[in-house]
């Protein structure tokens, strides 16, 4: 049914067979569920098993080697034939497994991102994966969420949706829910439904979801246009340029080999088969394969450590970041607040935190009523921190006097207090029910809410009798209303003061006393809030921002969030790593001075405050960055300000955020970071990562990540290059010295696959080198064969050529049968040595650990011990030409295949000299 907006709240629920207090029981909705499917939009198909192995058979060097052997088989060489297609074989399964692999990986981190929703199952709300809503469950929506169904309002406070997304129109339009009449009615003009997609930007209420999957209105859309391929990463698109180039080269190469064959008089068939297995073994084919499986699986491990990649290219990224500008609450602190000081103007209370008890947030056989009636000034304070106020207790199943909280952590710490001086929220809102709200935003920073007042006073607590009395003496109007905010927000809005019970006039003392209050508390690394109310409103009021004015300053609350005992060792990390931490937030400038110094991040930097900023331009800005750590009171638009001016320095910047307003910060940072628990749908959308814990130390494990799968890119395509090239060097070099042919076809084909297969994956998950975070980041636009790497691929190449050739050379000279089998074997075990010596750019291989990549041990051992075979076993020395070596042979072979390994760590010894 598509016309849900015509129809009143109760029939609409009727026909679902829902109920707004009670939701679907959670039989029916897995019912639903496994009848109506999941709530996802198709997409294209992920590509099957038999695909990927086809698309390796075709690829145009295989089916190069397919024709060298049917060209084989012709010419009656049926052994060399089998050999070539089971080497094509085993090069296609590699391949399909990279690929199979890599596919999976991302397939499992397409699924963790899912993002969840708030829905009222069999009377109690859950939090659940989009992806297993049902028609009939009742939902949530709240400022910045991105509304995950099609759905029918049922209730509404000052809700705002963007619906860009299917209309084009950019501006929010405000919702109702009283049903429509008219017989045809836009899409943008259906002021009771809230479309899947669309954006909440203001305000919040609840609605029972009319459509799932690609049964809502953007699921049409869908259909029409279904999800494009995925890009390549900029790492994969530059290597897939470089093997480009790489097959150009070698595409000449090979003309020169086969020509110089030719002329040195080696057979037309062999040199044809010589040139197709040099192509192959020149071209890194499995280049790209090995970088996706480098990513996905460096996303996986960062998933376990609380980082969720969304974006792949954000792995690269990250190695290369300079500046992390992170907030404060709950990413360098535990988001654990705890009300410890009420203070009202004259009076102050110190709370402690006995109430947390076995990791619950409030225990209420340790309440503490008897306080307010010994210090009843507190009690419109605490009446307006309940009731101004998003976030419940939730009683635990197990013990009913134990509570947690579900909701803002700020928020929670204040109805935890409220509650634990006798006043608990789900008493007061019946009391005082909620008609009319103002919701923070981060302009204002402030919250109003307006309540309907009890005219009766037997209806009052007994905690509220003497705020009754004094509300009756002012006349009883209906209406009253509370606001709460950062103090200097709520001065700003206040006429009298709170003082011994009754409201005085806001003088410039009492602003000054409040304001020495607030600074005090805030020094102290408290976060401090400030509370107002108006206790005497009309029926005829405008329930708008006409609220916001003519208040009662009643006092303030301060509340501390204790830091993170892994981030100070963190911070002190990024610095060691040349990255410079940033805190910028919106609490008091005292409090982010006070937490930066706890944690070191003061170190040759100063503070810039909302106010400061806005005093100055951009170019001005830019400048300051440089001796500025800590932002106060900064707003999202300031936070977009920040990044760019630190990017004019150059810098590489990752930015957290968890808001509406801080989306286009994150768009606009390297590396744009979400709070997972905190951070709104949209915030997330607009992210490379979420933290799926909010900590900082998960941001720097994430960083540490990052270089090291850029680290072991390098390590893979150093091993493959001089690798390739110290065979390319044999078979050029020995034409110009009147050898016959070093190599043939069926040994570089082995050599080639020995190389790329399992040695060069274990290298993919070399652990971090010891100095990874002690060094400066790389710039992400560094050439690939930077820092000496495209020297040291050409000297290792060589070296590896003259060592193997050489000692062929000396054999050939002394026309002993086994020279070819000598330079076969020493160029086999001569990569493995080269593949053990660049496990780390620096530190000797007996430092780092033999043992310490085991999966490249075992690929090493396995490779000469099929060597071996080869070089002993009748069958396979038929197949591979290969003569029997002596003892003395052997050992001489596995002696001079330690010279590159050798080479290579003496390099390092000089380079670790040298700096």
């Amino acid at each position: 049914m598509s016309k849900w907006h015509k129809l009143d709240r109760e029939t609409v629920l009727r026909k679902l067979g829902s109920d707004r207090s009670w939701g679907l029981n959670h039989d029916e909705a897995i019912h639903r569920l496994e009848t109506g499917g999941p709530n996802k939009l198709q997409e294209k198909p992920q590509k099957p098993p038999w695909r990927i192995l086809w698309e390796q058979l075709i690829e145009p060097l295989v089916l190069l080697l397919v024709a060298a052997a049917i060209i084989s088989a012709l010419l009656g060489d049926y052994q060399e034939a089998v050999v070539i297609l089971i080497i094509v074989i085993l090069n296609a399964l590699l391949g399909f497994s990279q690929e199979y692999r890599a596919e999976k990986a991302m397939a499992a981190l397409k699924t963790l991102a899912i993002p969840k929703v708030k829905v009222r199952r069999g009377g109690h709300w859950h939090e659940i994966p989009a992806s297993e809503l049902v028609v009939g469950d009742i939902v949530t929506l709240e400022d910045g969420n991105i509304v995950s169904a099609d759905i029918r309002l049922l209730e509404v406070a000052n809700l705002r949706i963007q619906e860009s997304i299917l209309t084009g129109e950019a501006e929010a339009v405000p919702k109702s829910i009283d049903p429509l009449t008219e017989k045809k009615i836009p899409l943008g003009d259906r002021l009771n439904m809230a479309y899947m997609g669309t954006l909440v930007t203001y305000g919040r209420g609840y609605g029972v979801v009319v459509g799932t999957g690609m049964k809502t209105q953007l699921g049409k859309i869908a259909k029409l246009l279904q999800k494009v391929e995925a890009e390549l990463t900029p790492l994969q698109q530059r290597l897939q340029r470089l093997g480009q180039q790489i097959l150009m080269a070698s595409v000449i190469l090979v003309v020169i080999i086969f020509s110089l064959g030719l002329l040195e008089g080696e057979g037309l068939k062999v040199m044809f088969l010589t040139a197709v297995s040099l192509a192959v073994a020149a071209v890194p084919e499995g280049l790209p394969a090995v970088v996706t499986i480098a990513l996905a699986l460096g996303s996986q491990r960062m998933l376990k450590r609380g980082a969720l990649i969304r974006k792949l290219p954000a792995v690269e990224t990250l190695g290369s970041v300079t500046v992390i500008c992170s907030d404060k609450t709950g990413t360098l602190t535990e988001n654990r607040m705890t009300v410890n000081v009420l203070d009202v103007v004259g009076r102050r209370l110190n709370l402690t935190s006995e109430l947390i008890r076995d990791g619950h947030d409030l225990d209420l056989r340790q309440q503490q009523p008897s306080l307010l009636k010994k210090q009843p000034q507190l009690v419109w304070l605490l009446l307006g921190s309940a009731l101004c106020n998003d976030a419940s207790l939730e009683a635990d199943s197990d013990d009913p006097q134990l509570f947690h909280v579900v909701g803002e952590p700020t928020e929670g710490a204040l109805i935890t207090a409220a509650a634990s001086l006798g006043l608990r929220k789900s008493d007061l809102e019946p009391l005082f029910p909620r008609v009319a709200e103002i919701p923070f935003d981060a302009q204002r920073r402030r919250m109003t809410t307006l309540h309907h007042v009890p005219r009766d006073g037997y209806c009052w607590p007994e905690l509220l009798q003497q705020p009754w009395q004094w509300h009756q003496n002012l006349g009883g109007m209906p209406y009253m209303a509370f606001t709460k905010g950062a103090v200097d927000s709520l001065l700003d809005i206040c006429t009298e003061v709170w003082v011994n019970n009754h409201p005085k006039p806001l003088t410039e003392v009492w602003q000054s006393w409040i304001q020495d209050s607030n600074d005090e508390l805030a020094a102290q690394g408290s976060r401090v809030l400030g509370l107002g109310f108006r206790p005497h409103l009309s029926p005829y009021i405008d329930h708008g921002t006409i609220i916001e004015q003519n208040l009662i300053f009643l006092g303030l609350m301060a509340m501390s969030d204790p830091i993170r005992p892994e981030v100070k060792e963190a911070v002190q990390t990024c610095r060691t790593a040349g990255i410079r931490p940033v805190m910028i937030t919106g609490d008091h400038p005292l409090t982010a001075q006070h937490i930066a110094r706890e944690l070191g991040m003061m170190v040759n930097g100063g503070i810039l405050t909302g106010q400061d900023l806005s005093c100055l331009n951009a170019d001005e800005l830019t400048e300051k960055v440089l001796q500025t750590s800590v932002y106060a009171r900064v707003s999202p638009k300031q936070k977009l300000q920040i990044v760019e001016a630190w990017q004019q320095q150059g810098q590489i910047v990752a930015m957290t955020g968890d808001g509406v307003n801080d989306a286009p910060a994150l768009k606009k940072a390297d590396i744009g970071i979400a709070m997972g628990v905190s951070g709104t749908d949209v915030a997330k959308e607009a992210a490379d990562m979420a933290l799926l814990d909010d900590n900082f130390a998960t941001i720097i494990a994430a960083v540490r990540e990052g270089r090291i799968i850029y680290d072991n890119v390098r390590k893979f395509i150093f091993y493959m290059f001089s690798s390739n090239s110290g065979e390319i060097w044999v078979m050029l070099a020995a034409f110009f010295l009147g050898m016959p042919l070093p190599l043939l076809p069926l040994q570089i084909l082995w050599i080639n696959l020995m190389t790329d297969g399992l040695p060069a994956l274990a290298l993919g998950i070399e652990p971090a080198e010891k100095h990874i975070m002690h060094r400066l980041p790389y710039p992400p636009s560094e050439n690939i064969f930077s820092r000496g790497l495209g020297w040291r691929i050409i000297w290792v190449g060589l070296l590896m050529g003259f060592v193997s050739l050489g000692t062929g050379y000396y054999y050939w000279q002394q026309q002993n049968p086994a020279w070819q089998t000598m330079i076969f074997t020493i160029v086999t075990l001569s990569q493995m040595g080269n593949a053990l010596a660049i496990r780390s750019e620096r530190y000797a291989l007996w430092k780092i650990g033999l043992f310490s990549n085991p999966f490249l041990i075992m690929a090493v051992i396995l490779t000469v011990i099929l060597q071996i075979g080869i070089i002993y076993v009748p069958f396979w020395q038929n197949l591979f030409q290969t003569t029997a070596l002596s003892v003395n042979d052997l050992l001489l072979c596995l002696l001079l295949s330690t010279v590159v390994f050798w080479a290579v760590e003496a390099e390092k010894w000089w380079l670790r000299r040298q700096f």
